[in-house]
């Protein structure tokens, strides 16, 4: 098979079907974009690699569960799993700080502090960006209500008066953008906590 005439999607299919060969050409076909990305946002290489690797451990494991269904957006499905993986990262690290040269626990890293540090901002910014994203992708009357009530700070009844709706449409709209929200998160694997 040639790697060039195969599209990812092609090449997933006959992974499932038992040719390894075809993970394999995927894999290199992408390797280099994926491990790119992890790498700018981990800024280590030994990190970006055990990330990257955990990354088509779950592609792998996804795939083979038969819960793959991202049909011809396999590199940005595998670019989610390793943005979402490279999170959990700093995540965990948060939790239990080390101290980077010695991987010996880090007292003074667990007191709080009041500003953030570029790893919480880099954070912060990103969840933002998803969820712009997840609005972004509302029916538009939806997107209307989530931009004035989160991002103009209106209150329902400014909103319901802005849109000449009743506030229960207004509401209403709040709702059904939360569950069609809840919906991508679930359907794309977003992590949207810090």
């Amino acid at each position: 098979m040639q790697s060039n005439s195969a599209t990812d999607q092609d090449l997933v299919r006959l992974y499932l079907e038992g040719k390894e060969s075809a993970f394999e050409i995927l894999l290199s076909r992408h390797k280099d974009r994926i491990y790119t990305q992890v790498y700018m946002l981990v800024r280590d290489e030994e990190l970006a690699n055990d990330i990257f690797q955990e990354t088509f451990v779950k592609v792998i494991r996804t795939l083979k569960q038969g819960r793959y269904n991202e049909e011809g957006k396999f590199l940005p499905w595998v670019l989610r799993i390793a943005h979402n993986l490279s999170i959990d990262h700093f995540r965990r690290s948060k939790k239990m700080p080390f101290v980077r040269e010695t991987d010996e626990y880090d007292p003074f890293g667990a007191i709080p502090r009041d500003e953030k540090n570029v790893e919480e901002t880099w954070i912060e910014e990103v969840i933002n960006q998803d969820v712009r994203k997840l609005v972004d992708e509302l029916p538009e009357e939806q997107k209307e209500v989530v931009l004035m009530r989160h991002y103009g700070g209106m209150s329902f009844k400014e909103i319901a008066e802005r849109s000449n709706v009743s506030i229960n449409t207004s509401l209403g709209r709040m709702r059904y953008a939360l569950i069609n929200m809840r919906k991508m998160i679930e359907k794309h694997d977003i992590k949207l906590t810090k």
